[in-house]
């Protein structure tokens, strides 16, 4: 057994509270009205690109977890509303790459703000004691999407940075 197998044993933490916790706030969350009306799909594409860089066609694929017909018929609408563009790999010249915005970015920011202007209020309603339990788990929660990206770790499903 290693340390991180060592150290789960010895903890309190309940796995499954605290995914239900995640999904239940997640489902909240990504349903914050906003005013940029998009589909969740064009918006995880924005996200993606905005919090990562470019990116290969063939990474959006596998991260969006939509086909390659669908990211290429999305990837297309988004370069025509002016939100993204796609350049060649100069690494490659098969492969291409999706670079987001200003426009996008702009649309990325906005949704921010829209979040940010719901939550506050929210957040306001706590007490003292759940708003700092809340901004002391917010370094372990910024490392478990690390990790789950594979940034510092494996990742999931055991893949390295960018599933290479």
């Amino acid at each position: 057994m290693d340390d991180t197998s060592a150290d789960a044993c010895d903890d309190a933490l309940d796995v499954d509270a605290f995914t239900t916790a995640i999904e239940s706030f997640n489902r909240f969350y990504i349903r914050i009205p906003m005013l940029e009306k998009l589909p969740f799909t064009t918006l995880s594409v924005l996200d993606t690109l905005a919090a990562g860089g470019t990116v290969r066609m063939t990474e959006l694929t596998r991260t969006e977890q939509v086909s390659q017909p669908g990211i290429t018929q999305l990837v297309s609408r988004l370069e025509r509303d002016g939100l993204v563009e796609r350049r060649p790999d100069p690494d490659d010249g098969r492969a291409v790459l999706v670079h987001i915005t200003e426009a996008g970015r702009g649309i990325v920011r906005s949704r921010r703000e829209d979040r940010m202007r719901h939550l506050a209020p929210l957040v306001g309603q706590l007490t003292g004691e759940q708003r700092r339990a809340l901004a002391q788990a917010l370094p372990v929660l910024a490392r478990l999407a690390e990790l789950g990206r594979g940034v510092g770790g494996r990742g999931v499903g055991g893949r390295g940075v960018g599933g290479r």
